[in-house]
């Protein structure tokens, strides 16, 4: 399966708890990640599941990348804005994210926009809060009951 993350409140924010940091991260000026981020992605890829990183932001693909790797994880695509808007273009489809253009079988956000999109245009998505401490229990739950009745 290929599951999709959202950047900004998702993944990256100073409103919850984040990974630790080491000297790379300074180096190369990386985001700070969610706290739990590095054991889910972990799980996810030993369960054999693409990552991608599906993010509305204009950060360049080769930053984000860099930013993965320097927590010893990595997406296996980027999708920024520019990526976005060029491959919307060809359809009728007006939307923030719309998953189903690059394969993507389930999309984790924060924002409930996105959900409700999902639910116009037909696409999974799981939605968490900056406040679920429990968030990569609550995503890893979802994309089972997703899975099964897929």
């Amino acid at each position: 399966m290929i599951i999709s993350f959202d950047l900004d409140d998702t993944l990256i924010s100073n409103k919850f708890e984040i990974e630790k940091s080491n000297l790379f991260h300074q180096f190369l000026g990386a985001e700070s990640l969610r706290k739990g981020t590095i054991d889910l992605f972990k799980v996810l890829k030993k369960q054999n599941h693409k990552i991608y990183i599906y993010t509305t932001s204009y950060r360049r693909e080769s930053r984000i990348k860099w930013m993965f790797y320097s927590y010893g994880i990595s997406a296996d695509f980027i999708i920024n804005q520019q990526k976005h808007q060029k491959k919307l273009r060809k359809t009728n489809v007006y939307c923030s994210k719309f998953p189903p253009i690059f394969n993507i079988d389930i999309h984790v956000d924060d924002s409930v926009g996105v959900e409700r999109e999902g639910e116009k245009y037909g696409f999974k998505t799981i939605i968490i809060s900056e406040t679920d401490d429990n968030w990569t229990q609550t995503i890893l739950k979802e994309i089972n009951l997703k899975n099964q009745i897929a």
